[in-house]
């Protein structure tokens, strides 16, 4: 049976008002910093980091983060927004739907944007 996306909220996204929102909902999901990724971490090292755990991985970061997915085409996920486009029940909501709908091996290599998630 395949496991259910696992996130991690890169320092562009770590609000810890999102992470607990998704951690109450009963999502994995871990945040820059932690105890594997310093807040001053590259956005690669972020994630690779994120891939080495496992974790699909959310950012406002676009540019950089669709140049990195084609760089490293075995990433376990790439979810990316536009800062500031959804309030943050919005934003809530579209990531609880991706991570209650995607198993982990349909997010390798895949790179989404969170819109599609919105209800």
């Amino acid at each position: 049976m395949s496991k259910k996306l696992h996130l991690h909220l890169d320092a562009d996204a770590s609000s810890k008002a999102l992470h607990t929102a998704l951690i109450e909902r009963g999502h994995d999901v871990t945040r820059t910093p932690t105890d594997w990724m310093p807040f001053d971490a590259s956005d690669e090292g972020q994630l690779l980091g994120a891939t080495a755990q496992g974790r699909a991985i959310f950012t406002y970061n676009i540019r950089d983060f669709i140049v990195l997915g084609e760089k490293y085409p075995r990433h376990a996920g790439i979810i990316l927004a536009q800062q500031k486009s959804m309030s943050l029940k919005e934003m809530i909501d579209a990531l609880d739907h991706v991570l209650c709908d995607t198993y982990a091996d349909e997010g390798i290599g895949q790179t989404r944007w969170l819109k599609d998630w919105r209800k």
